[in-house]
Formats: structure tokens, sequence, C-alpha cells
């Protein structure tokens, strides 16, 4: 620097730090040769803190206020400069101003589809994303840790490393909850304030504060959202043919609305009438196939006419039949002779058989010989 610099330098006493970014976290204050003299005014605004540093060592630290720089409020300072009796020339030391504001609204997200196994879908690709907030906790471990010589440290420099932190405890507490995905984005609230807890020990380490995580978005697969689309539309429509009939029963309010020529909706509305009457026919012939009935005659066909109980008769040792009832006498019906039709459980004589005792009444007595 020229000598008009260092003059300046040397009559400035006043240090502070206007931050124009918004995205800074810390600022190395510039100074002449870090010569600050005794008595210059050290002010620190709100959502601030300064910090001085001698030769390597964090020294004293400053609250939001305005003060005048003397060995009573640098006592950490005094000591290291072994001012003993008091001091009053210019002296060097560095001194950083820290923004210990919320900075909000940062980003992280998955670089790539985290692969998980899902109690009802299987093994599915999620990607996710969210914001998160975070603020300087304490000073003197960021610049141990972090910042060091560097005399601009802004939010990218450790936002990068936040977000892995996230997205690796975001897939750790997915993999092992075992919660559905379907009831996953009732519990968005929970899960940010449980990755927050587990990863909030490792930011401290850096000086740092994670004060929020908001989960905004798990997602799908293209592919496979467009499956679960599918799969919820059928559970909206519910009757397939009464959403047809309501199809149809537009399109032709829409084509009486448009006479001249061709409808798209009344072909799309015919089209789904027709092919829910094919898929009822087919159903209907596969429960006939697979579900053998009797016929049953219909109000306009009579029923065929009862048939008469067909007779075996035996005698003699052999057998005669059959015969309805009414030929029975003529076939050598008598009472000892035996009968049997279908439905009895053997042979039995005639005069055991209640449905022929009106024939053998009938009958004229045996010849006397």
């Amino acid at each position: 620097m020229g000598i008009f610099d260092k003059i300046r330098g040397e009559f400035v006493d006043i240090i502070e730090w206007l931050d124009q970014t918004n995205d800074t976290m810390v600022y190395r204050f510039q100074r002449y040769n870090n010569e600050i003299k005794m008595g210059s005014k050290l002010t620190v605004r709100p959502g601030q803190k300064a910090v001085f540093v001698n030769e390597g060592q964090v020294a004293d630290t400053f609250e939001p206020g305005m003060y005048e720089l003397t060995t009573q409020n640098l006592p950490i300072l005094s000591t290291l400069k072994g001012w003993a009796y008091g001091f009053n020339s210019p002296f060097k030391a560095e001194v950083y101003f820290f923004n210990t504001k919320i900075f909000t609204n940062l980003k992280w997200g998955t670089s790539n589809p985290i692969t998980v196994r899902d109690p009802e879908l299987g093994p599915v690709r999620l990607r996710a994303f969210g914001s998160y907030n975070i603020r300087v906790a304490h000073p003197e471990e960021l610049l141990k840790q972090l910042v060091s010589t560097d005399g601009l440290f802004q939010v990218d420099e450790i936002s990068n490393q936040i977000r892995n932190m996230i997205v690796t405890a975001f897939a750790t507490w997915f993999g092992s909850s075992r919660i559905p995905l379907f009831d996953f984005a009732a519990r968005y609230g929970e899960l940010g304030e449980t990755i927050r807890g587990g990863i909030q020990i490792e930011v401290q380490r850096f000086g740092l504060e994670l004060n929020q995580l908001l989960i905004e978005n798990v997602s799908l697969p293209p592919e496979v959202e467009q499956a679960l689309d599918k799969r919820a539309s059928m559970g909206i429509l519910g009757n397939m043919q009464q959403y047809a009939q309501f199809q149809a029963a537009n399109a032709i309010e829409e084509s009486a609305r448009n006479p001249s020529g061709g409808n798209m909706a009344l072909d799309f509305g015919v089209g789904i009438a027709m092919g829910q009457q094919l898929t009822n026919a087919m159903q209907t012939n596969a429960m006939q196939t697979n579900s053998p009935q009797t016929a049953q005659p219909t109000a306009s066909t009579p029923p065929p006419p009862p048939t008469e109980p067909q007779w075996h008769i035996s005698r003699d040792g052999q057998n005669f039949g059959p015969f309805p009832a009414s030929q029975l006498p003529q076939n050598g019906l008598n009472a000892q002779v035996y009968v049997w039709r279908a439905g009895m459980d053997g042979w039995k004589r005639a005069a055991e058989v209640s449905e022929l005792s009106a024939l053998l009444g009938t009958l004229p007595p045996p010849p006397v010989n």
C-alpha cells in the first residue's frame, strides 16, 4: 500500500461491518497492516459478533453494541500482549465479524435416486428434497474448524456438506422406519425433526446450529407414478358400466349440439359403451361355461308333460317290462308277483306297493281249480 493508505489506516478509528451480501457468515475486518489504535470505536450490530484474534489465538469476543477499545474491555488480548500497566499505542490484531442471523431457505435434495424397500410396493427408487435453516452458534468453534484465515467465509462453503449429511440421514431413517410410502406424506414434519435432531451434534462440531429442516416432497420415478395414477383412477371410477353409460350420454348430448359431421366425443362414448357391452358378453359366456346349470323354461314355452312311471314285473323266473301302470294287469299283475320301478329300493310283491292297490282291487279273482 502507499503512504496515503497507511496514513488513512492509522487515523480511521471506527471498526464495523456492513454486510451487503446476505450470504456471508464470517468477514475479516480489513486494516492497514492489521494495526488498531487504542481508543478506537468498535460497532457490533444486531445479528453480529466480533472476535479478536492475536497471532492465531482467539482473544476477546464482543456481543452487539458500541465499544471503546481499552485494556479494560480487552482483558484476554491485554494478557496476550503483556499490557500489564495500560497501553495506548496502536497494536496489531485481526478482527472477525460473525453473522449470527438465521440463514433460511437453504436447499437440500438427493442428487441420485435412493433405493429403499417399501412395505407395500416393494423395492422402489425415491427422490426427496426440501430446505433447512442454520445459524452461527459458537463463533470460536467455527473460526477454528472451518474459517481459519479465510477473510470472507460464505454459506455455500458449508451448505454442501450439511446437505450431504441430511441426505444420508434421510436414507438411513426411511430405510429403517418401514413406513409405507402412501402414509409418508402425513409424517413429513416428524421425519424432518427426527433428521434434524440426529445430525445436530455433527453440525455443532462446526460451531453451527441447525434450526429447522423441512421435507417438501418425496417422489417416485415417472413410470411408477403413472402406474399409481391409473390405479387411483380405477378406484375413483368405481362401476365401469355406469361410467360408460355416463360418457355415452354426454357424447350424445354433445353430438346433438353439433349435428354437422363427426363428433369425437360421440365416437369416444360409443366406443366405450360397445367395449363395455363386449366385456359383459364375454364375462356372461365365461360364467355359463364354468358354471353349467339346468336350463329353465321361459315364460313363453310350457314345460314338458310329466312322464308316467314305468314298471317291471318278475314272474316265472323272468323279468318283463317296462310297462305303464295301466298295462300291468294284462301282463300278469297279481298280488304275489314281484314288481319294481325307478326309485324303489328293490323288488317287492305287488300287494306291498300302495301305488298298485287300486289296480289289484279291480282284478278278477283267480280261477278255481
